[in-house]
């Protein structure tokens, strides 16, 4: 597994960029409904002192899985969470040290998952999205994922 994130980090790296503005203006349909989904949840996580750190979207099959090195500071809190479109069955989300260790996990049965962490130091971390299951004979779905601190 660690071979596996370190091979993907220097594009995951990329990912990993705070600014919604890195994002490809012309998503599919499916990447807008959970960019809009997750949107909510972030607009709405603004009242109560939340900001955002890093905000992204893709579209995975069945199986399919999306790393991103992103780094936490010690002291603050995060929120980790997803949206999918309709075709999203379910959606996990997992959190590993840089040593490829699992340190959180979602453990819900849907296609909004959320990891509550609290690191007691300052490190490199991974996230994987992974697309557990889809509805019905989808193919593929848009997701969206964002890492947000108070």
């Amino acid at each position: 597994m660690m071979n596996q994130l370190k091979a993907i980090a220097g594009i995951a790296a990329l990912s990993a960029l705070p600014a919604w503005s890195m994002l490809p203006s012309l998503a599919d349909a499916g990447e807008k409904e959970a960019k809009t989904c997750l949107d909510t949840k972030i607009w709405s996580g603004y009242n109560d002192g939340w900001a955002v750190r890093t905000a992204v979207d893709a579209t995975l099959e069945k199986a399919e899985h999306r790393v991103y090195l992103v780094t936490l500071y010690a002291g603050n809190e995060y929120h980790i969470q997803a949206c999918g479109d309709a075709d999203a069955g379910n959606l996990d989300l997992v959190l590993h040290d840089k040593d490829g260790k699992e340190v959180a996990r979602d453990k819900s049965d849907d296609r909004e998952p959320k990891i509550s962490f609290k690191p007691s130091r300052t490190a490199t971390y991974y996230v994987a999205l992974y697309a557990a299951s889809l509805s019905g004979s989808a193919s593929k779905a848009g997701v969206a994922m964002a890492v947000t601190y108070r």
